[in-house]
């Protein structure tokens, strides 16, 4: 390219224009940075709601089953929607989680 005032000007439009992306790029990143921490305090929020509510000891979650849960599993996982993150707990009995392992095998 030659180094004429039409060239120098190409070439500051150009690098205007990158540097505009990558703000751009940045902001972005920061936005879905803030959004994901957001998420994450309101998924736990939650859980300690839960938790404090819960004096009693937990029992199976599933239905008609009055035994003691053995664990609680907590998934958490990205909607498919982009609708933000969504969390799921489940407390099986001894029996069910048996169930639920012959039935993975």
């Amino acid at each position: 390219m030659a180094d004429d005032k039409k060239s120098r000007n190409k070439q500051s439009h150009d690098e205007e224009n990158r540097q505009r992306v990558w703000e751009v790029e940045q902001a972005h990143e920061r936005m879905d940075e803030t959004k994901s921490r957001d998420e994450q305090n309101e998924a736990d929020e939650s859980r300690d709601e839960r938790k404090e509510n819960s004096d009693s000891p937990r029992k199976c979650h599933r239905r008609e089953c009055d035994e003691p849960a053995k664990f609680v599993a907590l998934e958490r996982y990205q909607e498919e929607t982009d609708h933000g993150s969504v969390e799921a707990e489940a407390s099986p009995c001894q029996r069910h989680t048996a169930e639920e392992q012959s039935h993975e095998s």
